[in-house]
């Protein structure tokens, strides 16, 4: 019976693994087909059908006896995202693993580097040093939905590719948290201590299929600094492992002993400083004598309270053989982690240690805004079978879908849907007015039918573009009503009734022709004659071309809307039928007619405003620049073109062409313009702080600024940037990004300014082929190299500007940085080095949280990087400073030592206690369990 009862109490025991083992999602990513891997008995499926991306790339590898490393999927190197789609229970516990091993393809490219997103979530960087090694990402995670998306994406160097990629269920009580919904678990170090060799411990041996690295594998996490007399033990009894985690018997089973009284090792854990989940996996494998004793202590230098516990494992197992968990649920560990177990004064043995866990808090970035995940679902299903419908992941992170663009809030919304002939059917769906952010809304050149539905609640929007398709009824009254609302085009279709009046007197660009019915107020009856009989000749003419016309229809089967949709659709329509109603261009004009550009001011005018151009308030390239007062109030600032040359007289056009309309707050915005004579003025919303230039450089003006207003400045500064870069179709490359160009309003908000020099880019290319220009300390050297400008040359000035707001310096002076000359060289070589308070502008006074200036410095350095896809993109940079800011305002900060002159600034080594996230609310200090 006792056979019998052990085997049943086995069997109950086993039964939930094998339930487990069912659910285990193993995809091989480049198998040619399904296969049972027979060393482990799993299952493995091809992921073709899963992705419609990618190339699978035979490899070269050591491991040709693991089947999962034969081959690899590899993605393009642009900036799109890739994802596989893994269903899930919701709110059950999964572990989430991809694999990499890159091997050797023989086509002599630079090893990959790039990033690995667990839905919106920034998991790893994945960067290959080593082609024949398996590189190994885990994260344990509480499903947020019933799918993730575990996506590729932002190729540094090489293409992005995969080897496997593994969804393993695990049981009820393992690794629960308070933070789980908050936090998902980055796996940093799993140790099996006492490993008999260099083998992982995985499934069958854990039952979850966690790998356990021995402690004899250094490449793993380099565990070194092992104590003197540290032995290696092991036992072939069973160990009970039947508590919350469930490690592998096997693991437990062998063990390192300290038998001079102390064990000691350090280890690396990459992506830390962090907060972290740490648990130690003890049990009593030696058969103690009566009178003999296991107690010791844990050691850590630098952390105070590690030491309070005494851990007896026996006692607190209950027993020997038996499994103990001490753990520390929310602890900050620094990058290198040094510990020490010793023995208490009263024990005959020396520490004991089976395994080690440790797992990093990932704070989960939310996905986009749901509702409007549900809108673009909606419209997605009104072209099926479109490539375009087929986008895979988020909508928004961490690279947007080519056809939408969002904002970078917590979560992101829809700011623009770009659909411009994309054979979209049926009604424009009602749901679209829940799209709380939207600005632009592209749906021309399509087959949609029916009435413009109810977008009266989105105030945002400020171009609306529904040419070209079959609409039908009235043009709502609420358009003239949405306060942003700058262009309207609804031509081409078959709309009728009155037009709004508001429409036909606001400053807007509107354009409805092609729509017969639809008129003006007080013309319905007008000519009612002159129309009778111009039909009555019409029909004439008609009945006589009748035969012809039969042989143009086989030629026109396309509807008008669609022929007239040959041409490529951008944001600078051409308005076919001028008229004062809905056009502010002057006749003569320099600038292009079709734009309806921003208002024109009379000489005169800005004669009075300037009382005669009396006072200058500062120059710049394109001219002087005078305070003005417009009559109604308006504060401005009065830039004169200087330069009556083709050059400068380009400069003006194009930027009044650009400004006309691009609008963002962080964009200084143009008032307008004047053009009479020889004159060429541009007029400009006064900004009473002048430019960041002043306030870093100029020490007679300058008014001190904190670091949070720094952080402040450069947020404005880059989400200006980054609308240009992103927000606008086509995109817009600035070209002189300085601190001079950062102009500061009357609250110190930061607005980019003068787009002289700016380029619109060319979707077809990736680069625009330009002459170098911007300025001197700013302008990327790969651009001046190789004449091609893309978005990354504004990313690399702007990564001047920020080191100028840590440092306080100029970008380059041979008096300031000797030989080395410029801003870049002087601070990489510091920062690469960790005196990053050696950089800091002395006026700061060292108030400052030294982990926010870290994240600075970090994009900073990499937004010089002298390979513009090396660098990061203008989103990116925004995500890193409002990280910074984020920091900056949590908890307390601390006081860094730092001094005028740099030779003399203090630098601390002393390990740093980095929070990344604030968990203090809810775990104040370490604690064991």
């Amino acid at each position: 019976m006792g056979l019998i009862s052990y085997l049943l109490v086995l069997f109950l025991h086993l039964t939930p693994v094998f339930c487990q083992v069912k659910e285990f999602v193993s995809i091989d990513c480049g198998a040619t087909s399904n296969y049972t891997d027979s060393s482990t008995g799993l299952e493995w499926i091809s992921d073709t059908g899963l992705i419609r991306h990618g190339k699978v790339v035979e490899v070269e590898s050591p491991n040709r006896d693991s089947l999962q490393y034969l081959r690899r999927r590899d993605f393009p190197a642009d900036s799109k995202k890739y994802c596989y789609t893994l269903k899930t229970t919701k709110r059950k516990r999964y572990l989430v693993r991809a694999t990499f091993q890159y091997g050797n393809s023989g086509t002599g490219d630079p090893y990959p580097k790039f990033q690995l997103y667990l839905d919106a979530t920034m998991w790893s960087t994945i960067t290959i040093f080593d082609a024949s090694r398996v590189y190994v990402e885990e994260m344990i995670i509480k499903a947020p939905s019933n799918s993730i998306d575990v996506c590729l994406s932002c190729a540094s160097t090489g293409s992005p590719f995969i080897s496997t990629l593994e969804l393993r269920p695990l049981s009820l009580s393992m690794y629960a948290t308070d933070y789980e919904d908050d936090f998902f678990l980055k796996v940093a170090a799993r140790v099996n201590f006492g490993a008999p060799s260099k083998d992982a411990v995985r499934y069958p041996d854990d039952p979850y299929d966690r790998i356990w690295n021995s402690d004899l594998e250094k490449r793993q996490n380099y565990l070194v600094g092992v104590a003197p007399g540290t032995e290696r033990i092991s036992t072939y009894k069973n160990i009970d492992t039947g508590t919350r985690e469930y490690p592998p018997v096997k693991v437990m089973q062998t063990a390192v002993v300290g038998t001079r009284g102390t064990l000691s090792y350090r280890l690396n854990l990459d992506g830390f400083p962090a907060n972290a989940r740490a648990y130690a996996y003890l049990a009593e494998i030696e058969d103690l004598g009566r009178n003999e004793t296991r107690k010791f202590t844990m050691e850590k230098p630098h952390v105070p309270g590690y030491s309070n516990v005494v851990v007896n494992i026996a006692e607190n197992a209950n027993g020997s053989y038996t499994l103990y968990e001490p753990s520390y649920m929310n602890v900050s560990l620094d990058f290198v982690l040094s510990f020490s177990f010793v023995k208490t004064q009263d024990s005959t043995h020396g520490p004991l240690l089976n395994a080690i866990e440790i797992c990093k808090y990932v704070q989960i970035i939310p996905k986009t805004d749901n509702i409007d995940a549900t809108v673009l679902d909606v419209i997605s299903s009104m072209s099926p079978g479109s490539d375009w419908t087929h986008e895979e992941g988020d909508p928004c992170i961490p690279a947007n879908w080519e056809w939408v663009t969002c904002s970078s809030s917590k979560p992101p919304r829809i700011t623009k849907i770009a659909l411009s002939g994309k054979h979209l059917k049926g009604n424009i769906p009602s749901e679209i007015k829940h799209l709380e952010g939207l600005t632009e809304l592209w749906l021309d050149c399509n087959s949609l039918t029916g009435p413009i539905p109810d977008l009266s609640n989105l105030i945002s929007l400020t171009i609306v573009h529904l040419e070209n398709n079959r609409l039908t009824g009235p043009l709502p009254s609420y358009l003239g009503d949405l306060p942003s609302l700058r262009e309207l085009y609804v031509q081409n279709n078959s709309l009728s009734g009155e037009i709004p009046p508001a429409l036909l007197t606001r400053k807007l660009v509107f354009n409805y022709d092609g729509n017969p019915e639809l008129v003006q107020r007080g013309q319905h009856n007008k000519n009612f004659k002159l129309i009778l009989g111009a039909s009555i000749g019409a029909f004439a003419i008609f009945v006589l071309m009748l035969a012809g016309s039969s042989i143009l229809l086989c030629n026109c089967r396309r509807p008008p809307s669609q022929q007239k949709c040959s041409e490529k659709s951008n944001s600078l329509h051409i308005i076919s039928k001028p008229s004062t109603a809905y056009s502010l261009v002057r006749p003569g004009s320099l600038i292009d007619d079709g734009l309806d550009v921003a208002y024109h001011i009379t000489f005169s005018e800005l004669e009075e405003a300037t009382q005669n151009f009396s006072k200058q308030i500062g120059r710049g390239s394109f001219g002087p620049v005078y305070y003005g007062k417009m009559k109604d109030g308006k504060e401005v600032a009065v830039k004169i073109l200087a330069e009556a040359s083709s050059h400068g007289t380009h400069q003006f056009v194009n930027e009044v062409s650009l400004l006309s309309r691009i609008h963002h707050k962080n964009l200084v915005p143009l008032v307008g313009y004047c053009e009479e004579a020889s004159q060429r003025i541009l007029v400009y919303e006064y900004m009473h702080n002048g430019t960041l230039r002043d306030h870093i450089h100029d020490s007679v003006n300058q008014k001190h600024m904190d670091w949070l207003a720094r952080l402040s400045i450069a947020e404005d500064a880059a989400k200006g940037l980054e609308y240009l870069h992103s927000g606008c179709n086509p995109s817009i490359i600035h070209r002189d990004v300085k601190t001079s160009n950062i102009l500061l309003d009357i609250n110190m908000r930061a607005k980019v300014s003068d787009f002289g020099l700016s380029r619109q880019t060319d979707e077809n290319f990736t680069h625009v082929s330009s002459a170098a220009c911007g300025t001197v300390g700013y302008l990327d050297p790969e651009y001046y190299g190789n004449q091609q400008l893309t978005e990354k040359s504004d990313v690399y000035s702007f990564g001047v500007v920020l080191l100028e707001l840590i440092s306080g310096r100029k970008p380059f002076s041979v008096q300031d940085y000797g030989p080395e000359w410029n801003i870049i060289h002087w601070a990489r070589s510091l920062i690469h080095k960790g005196d990053v308070t050696r950089i800091v502008d002395p006026s700061l006074g060292g108030e400052f949280k030294l982990e926010s200036l870290w994240r600075i410095a970090e994009v900073a350095i990499l937004s010089v990087e002298p390979h513009g896809v090396s660098r990061p993109k203008m989103q990116e940079v925004v995500l890193a400073i409002q990280e910074s800011i984020n920091t900056e305002k949590g908890t307390k900060k601390r006081s860094y030592p730092v001094s005028s002159d740099s030779s003399t600034l203090q630098y601390s080594s002393h390990p740093i206690n980095i929070e990344s996230f604030d968990l203090s609310t809810r775990c104040l200090n370490p604690s064991a369990r």
